[in-house]
């Protein structure tokens, strides 16, 4: 391998790693939650939808974050305990077995209020190409 070859093969692999670390920092976890996603497929009928699958679970005393979906959200708690705070509706306290829907569009958070980790199923049916969540204030 001749001087100017190696110092490409080394531009690229430099290259790699920064793409790498960016990729990852743009989709580190905020502490004390872990999302999955689990499936995401586009919605034969319903064009410009899919259908999203996931996991995620809050530690104790953590909360999501106030946030949107272009999309509506149903979710089944696997385990613990939150409460799920939707813009113009009362909080409502969810344990294990339980299940809510979130109106496209609307403001919500959860916290989970329990002593171990809160965790739930949810699927979102979104307008593709749009970002599953966005900050809301």
């Amino acid at each position: 391998m001749g001087k100017g070859t190696g110092r490409v093969v080394i531009a690229l692999l430099l290259g790699v790693a920064l793409g790498v670390l960016v990729t990852h920092a743009l989709h580190a976890q905020p502490p004390g939650i872990t999302r999955a996603l689990l499936l995401r497929k586009e919605l034969r009928g319903l064009e410009g939808r899919e259908v999203v699958l996931g996991t995620a679970e809050l530690a104790p005393g953590v909360a999501a974050g106030r946030h949107v979906h272009h999309g509506h959200e149903l979710g089944y708690v696997l385990e613990g305990t939150a409460v799920l705070e939707v813009e113009g509706q009362p909080p409502v306290t969810l344990k294990a077995g339980d299940t809510y829907h979130v109106e496209a569009g609307t403001v919500h958070d959860a916290r989970n209020t329990g002593a171990g980790p809160a965790r739930v199923l949810a699927v979102w049916i979104v307008e593709k190409g749009k970002p599953l969540a966005v900050s809301a204030p």
